[in-house]
């Protein structure tokens, strides 16, 4: 008997158009590399270019030891969140196997399809507070590898989007 595995994805055409997206992206066997401020300025600049190709923004990212979190924002009819992902994950991953082949994502990652009823600052702030739950600091304005893409965070933080 074949096992299959169960689909636990929202059909794409979910992903398109003028919607936000939270997304956790682990890091197989909890390599800690995005402690490397050189790393993080790399997937950072990877996001940065992928997400432009897609209509998207990025109000925030968090780059975790072993994982990161973001919310990746449409920002046309056109724009396809679930393409701007995928990119992300694919030429993230061709650069790690290049140069830092002990590095892979994990298969999967987690997304959310963030309801138009629910406050997208509450969601940003949440993923800002990660390191701080995580024991790293005591205030996430302290931590050093996260930010927003094509808006500000300040602006985001106080519902302006």
């Amino acid at each position: 008997m074949d096992i299959k595995e169960k689909r636990h994805r929202l059909p794409k055409e979910f992903y398109v158009g003028e919607i936000s997206v939270s997304f956790t992206l682990c890091l197989k066997g909890q390599i800690r590399a995005f402690i490397k401020p050189e790393i993080v300025k790399i997937f950072k600049d990877i996001l940065t270019s992928v997400v432009a190709t897609e209509d998207c923004i990025v109000p925030v990212y968090c780059f975790m030891p072993d994982h990161q979190h973001l919310i990746l924002t449409g920002t046309t009819g056109n724009s396809n969140v679930w393409g701007a992902m995928l990119k992300y994950k694919q030429k993230t991953g061709f650069w790690m196997s290049t140069n830092k082949p002990e590095m892979r994502w994990q298969k999967d990652f987690y997304d959310h399809i963030i309801r138009t009823n629910e406050n997208i600052a509450t969601q940003v702030r949440y993923i800002l507070d990660n390191p701080v739950r995580r024991g790293l600091l005591s205030s996430w304005q302290e931590y050093p590898f996260m930010g927003s893409i094509g808006c500000k965070l300040e602006n985001i933080l106080l519902g302006i989007i």
